[in-house]
Order: structure tokens, then C-alpha cells, then sequence
């Protein structure tokens, strides 16, 4: 256990992962729980992805959810809004809530869900539109079509994605034209023009260079303050720098959740030690 140890320290200890400058809550116990998840099970067709996941989303919190490939983190995420339920074949247990509302139940309102917990893709998908309408998109289906309401829905959700600088004098010109941070910028704005409460992201820097994906990190950290946001990723140190609370899975099991310091620091099972100190993912 001494070295064990030793290996924790160390890779607390390296600058990437800054742990001291992670916004967690100073009283846990006044956190506010704006998503519950209660022994929810999941499976594609008869495999078993998830089993029996009981975790918390604090609001105006960032939760991540770290795990090697195919261990049911992303899966888990979808689970949230109820992407899943495009995929045929699938079927769950348990419950999930949103606030007090059970969002787990059959034939929730789908578009109401979906407006308030938005989500934001491994790989960037502009659609083949100009930049504003590409965030002004979500408004438009929900039936606005004032265009001073749309273009000031468009530059402020331009600016809390920290995109309108870049673009505010091309807003006619292609989304495609972007690049790859920017485009995931974009999209990130197209999720915020509909208000969200939640907002989720599926490995969102998985695809971009290390000045992008710096970018989009200190995005989250200030939209956490209007947003609760949840983050899947593979980066161990993306979650030590920007999360307030950290899970880890293996296996379609969540091992172990807690305040992001004492998962990287102090973690309560063995698995979780082994898999943050390399030896095994």
C-alpha cells in the first residue's frame, strides 16, 4: 500500500491536474440535488450495460464520470435526457429524477426533457447551415420566429460559449467553415440558446488540439454558475481540473462517487486506486 500510495501522491501532485484550483462546494451537505439516480439498470437487448447505478447531480456543479472504454459511462449519460430510447431494443430498471420529476417513467414529454437537459456530442455536428442558424435552430422549432428575439437569443448564447468575438461579423457564414473547437463551441451555444438546466457532455475534447480543449474547459468552469453540467471523458486530469464531483465505472457498475480531492486522493476502493494510478485502463 506504501507505494500504492506514493503513486496517488504523485499524480495529484502533477501540474495538469491543479487540484487546488477545483470550485467544489465548502459545505457538502447544503448541495442541492438536481438529478437522482436511484438502482437504474440498462440493456441492449440482452446485454447488460448498466447495473443498478445510484449516483447524485449536484446543481451548478460539475460531475464527471471517468472509466475505460465501453465500461458504461456514455451510456449512463445518454440515459439522462433519454437519448436511448432511439436505440430499438432497450430496456431499463429503476429510476431517474430530475428535481422531482421522474424522467424514467414511460412516454415522458420528450421535447420538454430534452430542452431542459441538453447535450453536446463526442464529435462536433453543425449542421450544414449558417452559424446563426445554427443556434438559432432549437428556438425555431420551439416556435419563435421574432428575428430581434432570435438574434438576441443568438448573440448571447454566442457569448456564454465564448464564441461571439470569433464570429459576431460572419454569422451568415457556414458552421462548416469553423474549426473544430470552434464548431464544438458552436454547438455547445446551440444546446445553451434553449435555457437548459442540465447540460451534457460526451467526451466534447476527445477530438480537439490541447489550446481547444483549454478553451472549452474554462467554458464549463463559467457556465457552471448558470448551469449544472455533467462531463463523461476518458482524461482523468480533465476531470481533476474542472469537476466538483468525480465517478468512476467499471464494467457497467459505478465503483465508487464522491468530491473529486478525495476520489483522485484518497479513493475508497481498490479499483478505483488502480485505475487512477495506471495500472490498468
Amino acid at each position: 500500500m506504501e507505494l500504492v500510495n506514493e503513486e496517488i501522491e504523485t499524480v495529484t501532485k502533477l501540474p495538469q491536474f491543479r487540484l487546488d484550483a477545483i470550485g467544489r462546494p465548502e459545505v457538502a451537505a447544503a448541495e442541492k440535488e438536481k438529478i437522482r439516480v436511484e438502482k437504474f439498470s440498462f440493456w441492449y437487448g440482452k446485454t447488460k450495460a448498466l447495473d443498478s447505478i445510484t449516483s447524485r447531480v449536484y446543481e451548478h456543479r460539475i460531475t464527471a464520470y471517468i472509466g475505460p472504454s465501453g465500461c458504461g459511462k456514455s451510456t449512463f449519460l445518454r440515459c439522462l435526457n433519454r437519448m436511448n430510447d432511439l436505440i430499438p431494443h432497450t430496456r431499463w430498471e429503476g429510476k431517474i429524477f430530475l428535481e422531482e420529476e421522474e424522467i424514467s417513467r414511460p412516454k415522458p414529454d420528450f421535447t420538454v426533457l430534452r430542452r431542459k437537459v441538453g447535450m453536446v456530442f463526442q464529435k462536433s455536428n453543425p449542421f450544414p447551415k449558417s452559424i446563426f442558424e445554427n443556434v438559432a435552430f432549437g428556438l425555431r422549432i420551439a416556435g419563435e420566429s421574432n428575428m430581434e428575439k432570435l438574434s438576441a437569443s443568438v448573440e448571447e448564447s454566442l457569448k456564454q460559449a465564448a464564441l461571439w468575438e470569433e464570429v459576431k461579423n460572419k454569422l451568415e457564414r457556414s458552421a462548416l467553415a469553423l474549426s473544430g473547437g470552434q464548431q464544438q463551441r458552436l454547438c455547445i451555444a446551440r444546446a445553451l440558446a434553449v435555457h437548459p438546466e442540465v447540460l451534457l457532455l460526451d467526451e466534447p475534447c476527445s477530438q480537439l488540439d490541447p489550446i481547444s480543449t483549454a478553451k472549452i474547459e474554462e467554458l464549463l468552469l463559467d457556465l457552471k454558475s448558470r448551469y449544472t453540467i455533467v462531463l463523461v471523458t476518458h482524461n482523468m486530469q480533465q476531470a481533476a481540473r474542472v469537476s466538483d464531483y468525480t465517478g468512476f465505472f467499471l464494467l457497467g457498475q459505478l465503483v465508487e462517487f464522491d468530491d473529486t480531492r478525495k476520489l483522485f486522493t484518497n479513493p475508497s476502493d481498490k479499483r478505483t486506486e488502480d485505475y487512477i494510478t495506471g495500472r490498468f485502463g
